[in-house]
């Protein structure tokens, strides 16, 4: 009968076994805001400061964003996160939806 050696791991050494998992990084999904006739600049960028805790300045770009060019992204996030996202903007009765990033 055969003898099956058995792996040697020397004293101070670590074994490590790779993940077989996918590599690609999660596509995301994108939160965009778009323009409309009903909601004051002002009210934009106040919603902005409130759902994502922005600075003025970052807020005013974005709203700015959306009214120049009739939409901005706003974040890259996982599905949940972006889906909170677009409620919370909805709830302040603005046009926000979210878009897989490919």
């Amino acid at each position: 009968m055969a003898e099956i050696a058995e792996p040697q791991v020397l004293p101070g050494s670590v074994e490590s076994v790779k993940d077989k998992t996918d590599s690609k990084i999660d596509p995301g999904y994108l939160v965009i805001c778009w323009n409309d006739p009903v909601n004051y600049m002002e009210y934009v960028t106040h919603v902005f400061q409130r759902v994502f805790g922005w600075n003025r300045q970052k807020a005013d770009f974005h709203m700015l964003e959306v009214h120049e060019q009739g939409k901005s992204v706003l974040a890259r996030e996982s599905l949940e996160k972006a889906e909170h996202y677009v409620h919370q903007l909805q709830k302040f009765s603005l046009h926000a939806t979210l878009e897989r990033d490919e």
